[in-house]
């Protein structure tokens, strides 16, 4: 008898896994993990315990991000991305191969800008749902309205 409950509730818990909503993060690192706005990389990734399981995480850098940022994001268990000049097209092609990876469930973007929205409706086309990470100043209200979830970041006070 006692098997039998056991394997009853090991394919419980396993439903539960399986229930669990898979994320797929990218942060446009130069617009969200600036000083003056102190936002924590464990912040981000506690706010998003509540909609589901991190599978990925990428932060994408520019070539200008101190050594100090980098090994920060390593240490907190995500991948950097360091790119020369500009970090927009990078963070779309990040963000694209994630709405098209069928084990992710949740696109999070963590960034302000209005450029990404065009992301967020490719993934809600695609049936992902969508999660905004941002901070004001300059949280795009249009990306916040075309969002599922968003996750209002708290700047530090100076």
């Amino acid at each position: 008898m006692k098997r039998v409950i056991s394997r009853i509730l090991k394919r419980e818990e396993r439903e539960e896994r399986e229930a669990e909503k898979t994320i797929g993060l990218i942060i446009d690192g130069p617009n969200i993990l600036r000083k003056e706005f102190g936002i924590r990389l464990e912040d981000i990734k506690a706010a998003l315990e509540k909609v589901g399981k991190i599978r990925v995480a990428k932060v994408v850098l520019n070539q200008y991000a101190p050594q100090g940022l980098i090994e920060a994001v390593v240490n907190q268990g995500f991948e950097p991305i360091i790119v020369a000049g500009d970090t927009d097209v990078r963070v779309a092609i990040e963000a694209m191969e994630l709405i098209y990876n069928s084990d992710v469930d949740v696109i999070a973007l963590a960034t302000r800008d209005a450029d990404f929205l065009p992301l967020i409706n490719e993934a809600k086309r695609k049936g992902k749902e969508t999660v905004v990470i941002g901070v004001e100043p300059g949280f795009s209200a249009a990306l916040q309205n075309a969002a599922d979830y968003i996750i209002k970041m708290e700047a530090k006070k100076a």
